[in-house]
């Protein structure tokens, strides 16, 4: 599949970041459990964004890092209250390219899918890693993959219907790259609003042994943010490794 033309690291979250978080609300729960896990911190978020899940984890007394590679995203976060306090990375959260050590580096919201080679997923790993301490811990959010949705690797949904619009998406699906390319739509009495969006996905085994390549062990996997137990019929897993 040939990648679109003009799409970088940046490109999602630089074209929606001034809808982002009226389509996106608060996760409280996803807040409750990753403060948990972080104890008394620091944590490091990849892909840090509007600041959604960092802000209520500063705000809980956590020190909060961040990496993106969207300026306009962390325009966004800066502008809310207590932006200003983070420090942030702007650049590939791959390189996980900052110092010192963290008890929990996590990335939420499928966004670890936006490393679009398997190689770069493995290098992410691999990075975190070395900024873990000894019993530190890498949780991952994301969608469980299913393939089935797609007829003829297309696919066409409605995400959303608001008093002021749907959102819809089509996608095209790669399935020997596991890659899928994307183009939301916002129609709303404004008008039509689109933006790409493009992924490399992987099912939960596959990152259980990048995980094992990065000396990572699976402590926990659940269905969801609250701690629901992981099945064969989940949709979406939060995925907690642990450097031994």
């Amino acid at each position: 599949m040939d990648s679109p033309r003009g799409y970088d690291a940046a490109t999602y979250g630089d074209q929606v970041a001034d809808v982002y978080d009226h389509m996106y609300g608060a996760d409280d729960e996803a807040v409750a459990c990753l403060a948990e896990l972080a104890g008394t911190g620091p944590v490091l978020e990849l892909g840090i964004g509007t600041g959604r899940l960092a802000l209520p984890l500063a705000a809980r007394g956590l020190k909060v890092h961040g990496i993106d590679a969207s300026q306009a995203m962390i325009d966004k976060l800066r502008a809310k209250p207590g932006g200003d306090d983070i420090p942030i990375t702007i650049g590939d959260f791959a390189d996980v390219d900052v110092d010192g050590s963290f008890p929990l580096v996590f990335i939420a919201f499928n966004t670890f899918f936006a490393l679009l080679e398997v190689e770069t997923q493995q290098r992410c790993f691999t990075n975190v890693a070395a900024r873990l301490g000894a019993g530190g811990r890498f949780t991952i959010g994301a969608f469980v993959p299913d393939t089935t949705r797609f007829e003829r690797n297309q696919h066409l949904e409605v995400q959303a219907v608001e008093v002021d619009g749907a959102r819809l998406s089509a996608s095209w699906h790669d399935p020997e790259n596991q890659r899928v390319d994307a183009l939301i739509m916002w129609i709303s009495n404004g008008g039509v609003r689109t933006w790409p969006a493009r992924l490399r996905y992987s099912y939960p085994d596959e990152l259980d042994e990048m995980a094992a390549v990065a000396g990572l062990a699976l402590e926990h996997r659940w269905s969801g943010w609250g701690r629901e137990p992981f099945d064969d019929d989940s949709t979406y897993h939060v995925s907690v490794y642990v450097r031994e």
